[in-house]
Parts: structure tokens; C-alpha cells; sequence
């Protein structure tokens, strides 16, 4: 199996997902990949809490159409509509600074929260498990990558911001060294591509960033599953068996994780459907995954241990 480096430059940065990009690099069931990556916002050098979030200076490849800054895509030989598209996540190393926005523009978040025009920027400097921002907090940090997915087989450029079932801005804070992410694969050769390193997130994201960072290393290794066809992404974490649900409303994602984790549930354990669902009310926690995405997440886990036979 090979091992392959892509780093962000002219030729590997985008900011939309399009079914048409030429791939960048052409890859085998089992290889992996080590990505250098920008933060999610294209910043140019550290980005600095006295700088108007809106007005930060940004790398020369970013267009004010753009959504995050992804570096790919990769096509993996095989891959094709009706597979799946295996991806582990081996290592994820955040640089030395990252930030997080609340406030200060308008959106619909901003809006309910009365905070429009007053924001705040927090700049963390990142050592080892340890983030510390300018006003002396510090929290521990659980790296993951906030993109990781393909594009829709629609023609022409598609947003970054909502998540898809095929992945993209999942913000799935499970997704940490050690998991497995599973989607279903939308186009010829997969397409993946990566970006929007979080150095640590709370479930929901409510501000609309976690702590944004650039990633010095990340290592992923890809796979296909002929033997599990899937129309939503679903993981293997450190946390458990991760389903997950996309919608307008909480209620839709919720609906559409439990969806998942009941066919999970039956696949695993050979259990009807009633028995899936009286099973993961003992068993399976709901969390919201973001709610800041255009679309909702939620995800629906089962801990290790949490469920056993005989």
C-alpha cells in the first residue's frame, strides 16, 4: 500500500465541491494520504483577535465565493455510485494557533442570540493536548476534521456549507484519530476531498466555529465496502457506532440518525425492527451534532460495551 502527500497550494485548493474538478491525485483501495491543510477561512499567517473577523487577511487563492478551504480531491480507483468509500482517520495534527468567531455579523444564529453587531474573536495558542486563548482559558483539545466527503453528481459547483449524505461539513465532533467514516459514494472515483480542522468542538457548534486551526498533518487511509451499501454516513469512533441524520428541523436529523442506527442495530445483532428500536432506547444517546450548517445534525451513538449478547 502507498502513502501520498498533498499539500494546500494553486493546484490542490478549492472552495466548492464540483463533479467535474480534475483530481489531483489518483489513488488504490488501502493507500493513504497525508494532507497539510488551511484553516476553514483561507487565513493568511496567524489569525489575530483584534482583526474584524470579516476583514482578516486571507491566502491569495481564496474568491469571496468560496466556502472552506479544501484541499483535493482524491479519485479512488473503484469507487463508483453503490459503493462505499471507507475512510480511517490515522492521525489529525492541528498547528499552533486557531480561533473561534462569536458574533459580529448578521446571520440567523446571530440574530436570535441579539449579537449582530457586538463580537468577539478568541485566538488559542495550541501546545500539545492544550489549547489557551488570549484571556487565559484553556480547554483540552480532540482534533477532527470538520469536511470530509465527495461532491453531489449534480453538474457545477456546490456549497461546502450544508452537509450532504455523502458527507462534506459533517462537524461531527466523533470523528477523532481512531474512527472509521463510512459514505455512500456519489460519483466515479469518490472525489474526496478534506478541510476545516477543528482543534476541539462542542457538540451543536453553536457560535458557527469551533476552534478553527490549519492541520500540519493529516493522515487518512481509504477503502471500499462492496458489502455495505448505505444511503448516510455512518462511523466507527472511539465513542461507539455513529449514525447520522441531515434535515430542516431536529426532528428530521434526529429520525434519519435513528434510521441509520436501527439498520446498524439489525445488520449487527440480526434483530427485526421493533427489537432495533426498543434496543437502542436502552442503549443508543442522541446528541446534535451542529446546528449551523444550513442543515441540522444529530447523531445518534452507541457506546462501546453499551450493548452485548449471551
Amino acid at each position: 500500500m502507498a502513502v501520498f502527500d498533498i499539500d494546500p497550494d494553486d493546484r490542490t485548493l478549492h472552495g466548492s465541491f464540483n463533479p467535474d474538478r480534475e483530481p489531483v491525485l489518483t489513488i488504490d483501495p488501502g493507500d493513504t494520504v497525508r494532507y497539510t491543510t488551511l484553516d476553514s477561512g483561507w487565513s493568511a499567517g496567524q489569525y489575530r483577535h483584534d482583526v474584524v473577523f470579516p476583514e482578516r487577511p486571507r491566502v491569495p487563492q481564496y474568491r469571496p465565493e468560496f466556502g472552506h478551504a479544501l484541499v483535493g480531491p482524491v479519485y479512488v480507483r473503484g469507487a463508483a455510485p453503490g459503493s462505499t468509500l471507507a475512510v480511517r482517520v490515522d492521525a489529525v495534527v492541528p498547528g499552533g494557533w486557531g480561533y473561534c468567531v462569536a458574533g459580529g455579523w448578521t446571520n440567523e444564529l446571530n440574530t436570535r442570540y441579539g449579537l449582530t453587531t457586538e463580537g468577539v474573536v478568541h485566538t488559542w495558542t495550541l501546545t500539545g493536548d492544550t489549547g489557551r486563548n488570549q484571556h487565559g482559558h484553556t480547554v483540552t483539545l480532540r482534533p477532527f476534521m470538520g469536511v470530509m466527503g465527495m461532491p453531489p453528481a449534480g453538474p457545477g459547483d456546490h456549497s461546502t456549507i450544508p452537509p450532504r449524505v455523502h458527507g462534506g461539513n459533517l462537524d461531527c465532533k466523533e470523528l477523532v484519530v481512531g474512527s472509521t467514516l463510512y459514505l455512500p459514494v456519489p460519483v466515479e472515483g469518490a472525489l474526496f476531498s478534506v478541510g476545516d480542522g477543528h482543534a476541539v468542538q462542542g457538540d451543536g457548534e453553536v457560535s458557527g466555529t469551533a476552534i478553527e486551526c490549519p492541520m500540519d498533518r493529516v493522515e487518512l487511509t481509504f477503502d471500499l465496502r462492496d458489502d455495505l451499501p448505505l444511503d448516510a454516513p455512518f462511523a466507527e469512533t472511539p465513542a461507539g457506532l455513529v449514525t447520522m441524520g441531515l434535515g430542516d428541523t431536529v426532528d428530521d436529523a434526529t429520525f434519519m440518525a435513528l434510521e441509520g442506527m436501527f439498520a446498524q442495530l439489525r445488520r449487527l445483532y440480526g434483530v427485526s425492527r421493533p427489537d432495533a428500536l426498543a434496543l437502542a432506547s436502552v442503549a443508543v444517546d442522541l446528541r446534535v451534532t451542529q446546528i449551523v450548517n444550513q442543515v441540522v445534525g444529530v447523531h445518534a451513538v452507541l457506546p462501546p460495551g453499551a450493548l452485548r449478547t449471551g
